[in-house]
């Protein structure tokens, strides 16, 4: 034994002292042990309906109530369409009379050819009508931008021509069908422009970009 006693602290079997300054008489922590490695990829954090991360507006599900009205009105008009095709086979008598007063000179059989082609020419332009109708009311539901303006100058044609056929003169069943023609075409058209319709046109647009 030398008579030099060891200071207090440095003994195996001695406590940590209760002055020493944070940290000391521990191992340094390593840096990769402050915090557990992850356990699986990050969460994605973007947008969940597809929308866009730099804000764009949500696209919505479904149509305004605008789009829906005229999309019902545009069915109408596919079924009026139908109604006037049918009308030459449900008149062709009276057809056959009006092309006999016409022209008296006629054979019986260029009678019949007439009458034929009058109710052919009635029948196709008819399912022809039909056929724009259904396309138009598919294709403006889905929000295509495209299809508002086909469905404007087809809307502003028939407007145009079914006045040129008022002018003509005629009436019964005829003016009936016209007249509705020319007041469904006109509301049909001020709800594919209604604010929200444009806003809803706007957004589908965007979505298909």
């Amino acid at each position: 034994m030398s008579g030099t006693t060891p200071p207090p602290g440095s003994g195996p079997g001695d406590q940590e002292n209760p002055y020493a300054q944070s940290g000391q008489g521990r191992p340094p922590e390593q840096p990769w042990q402050s915090a557990p490695p992850p356990s699986g990829p990050p969460a994605w954090t973007g947008p969940v309906d597809g929308g866009s991360a730099w804000g764009d507006p949500a696209v919505p599900a479904e149509p305004p109530p605008s789009i829906s009205r005229a999309v019902i009105l545009m069915y109408v008009g596919a079924a009026i369409s139908a109604v006037t095709a049918l009308i030459p086979l449900l008149f062709r008598g009276s057809i056959r009379d009006a092309i006999e007063e016409s022209d008296t000179s006629l054979t019986a059989d260029e009678v019949d050819a007439a009458v034929n082609v009058t109710v052919g020419v009635g029948l196709v332009v008819g399912l022809i009508g039909v056929a724009l109708w259904l396309w138009m009311a598919s294709a403006n539901k889905a929000g295509k931008s495209w299809a508002r303006v086909v469905a404007t100058v087809l809307g502003g044609l028939n407007i145009l021509f079914t006045v040129l056929s008022l002018s003509t003169g005629g009436g019964g069943i005829a003016l009936i069908v016209n007249l509705i023609s020319i007041g469904l075409a006109g509301y049909i058209l001020y709800l594919l422009y209604r604010p929200e319709s444009s806003q809803y046109y706007a957004a589908r647009s965007g979505k298909q970009r």
